[in-house]
């Protein structure tokens, strides 16, 4: 099997917060107060799971720091799929909207602080 992302997925533990989710819309979900436990990531996207359903093709705004970096990256995240995992966890696939080109710079010094 072919790998199609753009991007090497790179493991993190990362833990984050979701008060509410959007559409273009302006449809919003509020109060969800979702803990997500960020398992991987890459220059176009996180990975993360959490037992509070999100639905897809929903927003989020997310503040990002990664070890390697003292820098916080705000971007938006689109839920593109979730999968449920049966123990009460759901899995989530997301990709980052709107981020500069800035922050590959960021992610670069992470890959290679985990090569080294």
């Amino acid at each position: 099997m072919q790998e199609k992302r753009r991007y090497k997925r790179l493991p993190i533990q990362l833990n984050l917060e979701v008060s509410e989710v959007f559409k273009q819309d302006n449809d919003v979900i509020r109060n969800l107060n979702a803990e997500i436990n960020v398992f991987d990531i890459s220059k176009a996207g996180i990975g993360f799971t959490t037992s509070t359903y999100l639905p897809d093709g929903y927003y989020f705004n997310a503040t990002i720091v990664l070890e390697s970096s003292e820098q916080k990256i705000l971007t938006v995240v689109k839920i593109l799929h979730r999968e449920e995992l049966g123990n009460g966890l759901y899995r989530y696939g997301c990709e980052f909207t709107g981020m500069a080109g800035i922050f590959d710079c960021v992610f670069e010094e992470y890959e290679q602080q985990l090569e080294d």
